[in-house]
């Protein structure tokens, strides 16, 4: 290792990679590269620290601390004994050791290259290795070259530490900001929910809008590394960015939800920025003041086992949406196509499809609705 500039991968699930990118970039961050399942960045170790409380879309985030040949397991041996591992990695912390390989590569058995560098952190390094270690090592062998990159993240990262209290079927927090940024949502005009569960899109829209970091509240894996100081809490920041000009509200039929989602709002901060009521979906309404995003995360077929019966919830959804939230922007999550096209609204052109929940679904969009 040198005093070369790390590189980060801030992983998210694939369809959001550009969407990531563009979040990172606003943030600040120096993207080098976009590709399937995540963005590389360029930084320092405070970015890594940095990366973990602000990025909003990515589930994880890695960096790179080096890399060799090695086209047997005696070479892999050698070169893992040598590897400076005590440069990022605390002998008196536990770490877990993944290994993945391709067939590209001659070492292509990953039980026997796992057991390799096992034995080379606790023989030459001191380490103790544990299934449920706080660190984990994420090592690459492909076309021969071992590459190894430590999870600074810990726990997942859409588990930001302030939403003690979760519907059926809940959107995750990172799936939920990028939806709302491949919305156009900026943090400036009101977003609602008319089927708002426990309040994740309302919930992390406020957050946006205030500058308030996603993971603020939570602890990460980068605190259990030798390259961790007292000076990175400085990069924790509790308090609001800005006071947002604008309001935030969810609707539900379901009042034990609907309470869910207090609690949720009040945990995280915001609710005094959020509005929540107990109304049925198709007598939705739209909240005073301009228009803005109406989001919304339905009931799917295979959700619940019976699509026939959400024909006339969607269509009745997208007739209250067509006559009463005239200069609103619509999002609507779905796994189902057939659903979406009930709802009659004038949707853009597809974007990609997403991993959720054991489903794909897509976010259908529109324009301002006339």
């Amino acid at each position: 290792m040198t005093d070369a500039p790390l590189t980060l991968f801030a992983i998210t699930l694939p369809g959001l990679e550009a969407t990531l990118a563009d979040e990172a970039r606003e943030l600040g961050f120096r993207v080098t590269h976009v590709e399937l399942g995540g963005v590389s960045i360029e930084g320092d170790w405070s970015e890594v620290w940095r990366a973990n409380l602000e990025l909003r879309g990515a589930t994880r985030v890695l960096v790179r601390i080096g890399s060799f040949m090695a086209f047997h397991l005696a070479q892999l041996d050698k070169r893992a004994r040598k590897f400076p591992w005590t440069e990022v990695l605390r002998t008196d912390v536990p770490v877990r050791v993944d290994v993945a390989t391709s067939r590209k590569s001659k070492i292509y058995h990953a039980g026997a290259a796992t057991e390799r560098i096992e034995a080379a952190l606790r023989e030459e390094a001191g380490m103790s290795i544990a299934p449920d270690a706080p660190v984990i090592l994420k090592v690459r062998i492909d076309d021969n070259r071992v590459t190894i990159s430590v999870d600074t993240s810990g726990e997942l990262l859409h588990k930001r530490g302030h939403k003690p209290a979760v519907g059926k079927a809940p959107m995750r927090e990172t799936i939920a900001a990028m939806f709302l940024r491949q919305c156009g949502f900026d943090g400036a005009a009101p977003v609602f929910d008319p089927m708002c569960g426990s309040g994740t899109f309302v919930i992390e829209a406020a957050e946006m809008a205030a500058g308030l970091q996603p993971g603020r509240s939570r602890a990460f894996g980068f605190e259990n590394l030798a390259t961790f100081d007292a000076n990175a809490e400085a990069l924790r920041r509790t308090s609001r960015l800005r006071t947002p000009e604008t309001w935030f509200y969810g609707a539900d039929r379901d009042a034990g939800v609907i309470d869910m989602a207090q609690a949720n709002a009040a945990k995280a901060g915001v609710d005094d920025l959020v509005t929540f009521t107990c109304t049925n979906a198709g007598e939705a309404t739209p909240p005073e003041g301009p228009p803005g995003l109406v989001i919304v995360n339905p009931p799917y077929g295979a959700r619940i086992g019976d699509k026939k019966a959400l024909y006339p919830v969607y269509g009745r959804l997208g007739q209250v949406l067509s006559e009463r939230f005239s200069g609103w922007r619509v999002g609507v999550v779905t796994s189902e196509p057939s659903l979406a096209k009930t709802m009659a609204l004038p949707f853009l052109p597809d974007g990609p499809s997403i991993a959720h929940g054991g489903l794909r679904v897509r976010l259908y969009r529109t324009d301002p609705l006339p």
